[in-house]
């Protein structure tokens, strides 16, 4: 098909929708208009994955999202998405693009698992949801991860495997651990329950350490007794090991007396 057929072609069919008063039944049980447009990017989608023979042209491509416009607009009903999708896969079957027809298969069942996404898997997508830039550049796209603790840098893996273990102990902290009264009292205002993603595991947060103490009588560091140190030298070693324990051991500051 040429360029001026395929414009004629996307013409007819919008004047068609404009006239015919054409509707989709969506996955939520409204309507919609149809879109064939969004037909044939679902189909250059699954496209874009195959080689060779089992590739569709332009040409084809349109004659399909052609047949199932005129499907949709004789049956005077509304389609669902589903069926106008396994109308989709009717017609790569019966053109013999079998590879192809898995793939698209395959994408819809992809669409399929993000729209059935629970809470915590779409806030994680979020954390992880990255892009590159063309100045080499790794940008977040949500905002909210953005802005969720201005010392961090969420693009840095580091950071993202915590804020993925954070959202996980949220999502354990508010279902298993939190009594009702706090849940409501927090979601309400009136309390500001703090760190829940560091809750589940007990540990304290932002220690104010003795050093004086350690370092003058002597301390415990994973179970083995160390002495006074007698030696500036001593006492800085001495210093950053205690410091060591207490960060694995907590979150946020630490401060020393």
């Amino acid at each position: 098909m040429s360029e001026g057929g395929i414009q004629m072609f996307n013409e007819n069919i919008k004047e068609a929708n404009q006239t015919s008063n054409v509707y989709v039944i969506k996955r939520d049980g409204t309507q919609a208009e149809y879109e064939p447009n969004k037909i044939k990017i679902a189909i250059g989608k699954a496209n874009n994955e195959v080689r060779g023979i089992e590739k569709l042209t332009s040409k084809e491509i349109n004659e399909i999202t052609e047949n199932i416009t005129r499907t949709v607009i004789n049956a005077n009903r509304a389609y669902s998405v589903e069926e106008i999708q396994d109308l989709v896969i009717k017609e790569i079957i019966y053109l013999q693009h079998a590879e192809l027809a898995e793939k698209y298969i395959v994408y819809r069942y992809k669409h399929n698992e993000k729209r059935n996404m629970s809470d915590i898997d779409r806030k994680i997508q979020n954390i992880i949801d990255v892009t590159v830039e063309k100045d080499g550049h790794v940008a977040i796209k949500n905002e909210e991860v953005k802005q969720e603790n201005s010392n961090k840098n969420p693009t840095i893996l580091s950071v993202q495997r915590d804020y993925m273990a954070g959202e996980w102990s949220r999502h354990f902290v508010d279902k298993y651990i939190l009594p009702e009264e706090i849940k409501e009292a927090h979601k309400e205002g009136i309390i500001q329950f703090h760190d829940s993603d560091y809750f589940a595991n007990h540990m304290s947060n932002c220690c104010l350490v003795n050093l004086e103490d350690m370092l003058q009588n002597g301390t415990t560091i994973s179970g083995t007794k160390i002495d006074k140190p007698h030696s500036f030298l001593t006492a800085c070693t001495v210093t950053s090991q205690i410091v060591a324990q207490v960060a694995s051991s907590q979150y946020g500051l630490k401060s020393a007396v």
